[in-house]
């Protein structure tokens, strides 16, 4: 059973390329681009307008009075926050999370290989 994992593993030719290569973390040891800077920021924002701000439209709906501000607005916002965040993942989480991914396989695999 392990032997046939291993021979499927080693076939693949994304942790074929990973081991080949010998994937590490050294692209975050670079400063990051004004992309990825940005991303991280959209993330940030994201979370701010999330939950806070439809609690914020919580209180001024009962403050007010007026239901409908909840109503609308709450689900309004919390759409754009999903929105932001998106965003925030493509500018700054494709290129990333790639490199994280293709270490983290190179040890799980190399750990395996190891063991079995």
């Amino acid at each position: 059973m392990i032997s046939s994992l291993r021979e499927k593993l080693t076939r693949n030719d994304f942790v074929r390329s990973a081991l080949e290569e010998k994937a590490d973390l050294s692209a975050f040891k670079q400063r990051p681009s004004l992309r990825v800077l940005a991303g991280v920021f959209a993330i940030a924002f994201s979370y701010v307008i999330g939950w806070p701000a439809v609690s914020a439209l919580g209180v001024a709906a009962a403050f007010f009075g007026e239901p409908l501000i909840l109503l609308i607005g709450g689900p309004l916002i919390y759409g754009l926050s999903h929105l932001v965040f998106i965003l925030g993942m493509f500018l700054a989480g494709a290129e990333y999370s790639m490199i994280f991914l293709r270490w983290a396989t190179r040890v799980a695999v190399e750990k395996l290989l190891n063991r079995f």
